[in-house]
């Protein structure tokens, strides 16, 4: 009787250190990332496509810095004409690599109907870089 009470005793405060040390109070949040819009250069891919079939553009992009990290594409709009614009994540740290080389990221398309399709991607405040595709 002795002998099981000494292990209750030892299995509650083996229980009770492991909840204590695994207390989150010493996590602290990252500081946020700055998200800013990119400049798309150029869009690579198939000009035709099936119907249901998906397709993949390599869409090709400049940052401010080579820090910048691809976060998601959002719609914009230039003089009443809509079309996407893509938006990089830069490290609210000081970041040492200065020089931007054009990034790449995949933006996927698949489409239930048949016809032409054109996608537009924001390159400044007053321009899109187009592409053209045919599903059949």
């Amino acid at each position: 009787m002795k002998n099981f009470k000494f292990k209750s005793v030892l299995v509650v405060l083996f229980l009770a250190t492991a909840l204590i040390s695994c207390s989150n109070d010493d996590d602290k949040p990252g500081p946020n990332p700055v998200v800013r819009v990119a400049s798309v250069t150029a869009i690579d891919g198939p000009a035709t496509g099936k119907v249901d079939q998906e397709l993949s553009y390599d869409i090709t992009f400049v940052a401010d810095n080579a820090c910048a990290e691809f976060s998601k594409f959002n719609e914009t709009v230039i003089e009443d004409v809509k079309g996407l614009q893509v938006e990089v994540k830069y490290p609210s740290e000081v970041c040492t690599l200065q020089v931007p080389n054009p990034k790449k990221t995949v933006y996927k398309f698949k489409s239930a109907v048949k016809g032409t399709f054109e996608f537009k991607f924001k390159k400044s405040d007053k321009e899109f870089v187009t592409k053209k595709v045919v599903i059949e």
